[in-house]
Order: C-alpha cells, then structure tokens, then sequence
C-alpha cells in the first residue's frame, strides 16, 4: 500500500497577486464568517464588521498585513498580546 501525500499549492494573498475576486474569497475564508459572528468577535467587541474592516484590502487599497496591524493598535490598548 503507498502513502499518498497531497501539497497544497501556497499562492500569495498580495494585492498585485491576487484579483478582487480572489481577495472577496480569501476573506470569506480567513474569517469563515457567515454573519453569525461564531469566530472573531469583532462585531460586538467593538470592531465593527469584519467585511467593512477589510473591504481596503478587497478592493486593493491596502494589504491585510497592513490593515491586522492598524486594527491591533487600535484595540489592544496597550496590552501586550503575543
């Protein structure tokens, strides 16, 4: 019996790599957000909608990098979170 090993392939999520399309996709994915708000929280902690913070990204305005950065400025206040 042989042991079948599948890669996935790692493409970039880079705005010049990546189409609106695929940028709507991944953040659908990423956030696995069907608008019951089961997984980040960001809605009623405050944060405000996940699509409205990174709606920048999908439309190829700024990097999700970019944007996770801004967002844990604004809200970690001061904490150290690691």
């Amino acid at each position: 019996m042989s042991t079948r090993v599948m890669l996935m392939e790692r493409k970039s999520i880079l705005i010049k790599d990546t189409t609106k399309e695929e940028r709507e996709q991944i953040i659908k994915n990423s956030l696995d957000c069907g608008g019951g708000c089961e997984n980040c929280s960001s809605c009623w902690l405050g944060g405000g909608s996940p699509w409205d913070i990174y709606q920048d990204y999908i439309d190829g305005k700024k990097e999700i990098r970019d944007i996770n950065m801004e967002y844990m400025d604004k809200y970690r206040q001061d904490r150290q979170i690691h």
